[in-house]
């Protein structure tokens, strides 16, 4: 519907948001569970990539939350916290641009919109 309605940019800005929120919720899980014995450090792939013709986001980088070997602590966990906490800043950074671009794109089509005034 978005796609038919702004066109494939604003439908590449939301799939990238809603990972990059997808992105923050593993994160965090990972955060919750620090002190957890044997727990595994979970991580989703941020790798989003546009088709050489920049109309597409490339799914297959995509990819769901997937298990990080990492280092592997005495007590069986992987959680590293200065990881986890670089790793949720870095996403939050990314969502904040993204969120950033979104509201510039908009603004513009609200412009054209309003004929330039």
């Amino acid at each position: 519907m978005v796609n038919r309605l702004f066109g494939e940019h604003a439908a590449n800005l939301q799939e990238s948001m809603d990972l990059s929120s997808r992105r923050f919720g593993v994160l965090s899980n990972n955060l919750a569970n620090v002190n957890v014995p044997g727990y595994k450090r979970k991580d989703m792939s941020f790798a989003i990539q546009l088709d050489e013709a920049g109309k597409r986001v490339d799914r297959r980088h995509a990819a769901g939350a997937q298990e990080d070997p990492g280092r592997i602590r005495v007590d069986g966990s992987s959680v590293d916290l200065e990881k986890e906490v670089m790793a949720l800043s870095e996403t939050e950074l990314r969502f904040q641009m993204l969120s950033e671009m979104s509201g510039r794109y908009f603004s513009g089509l609200k412009t054209v919109i309003r004929e330039g005034r």
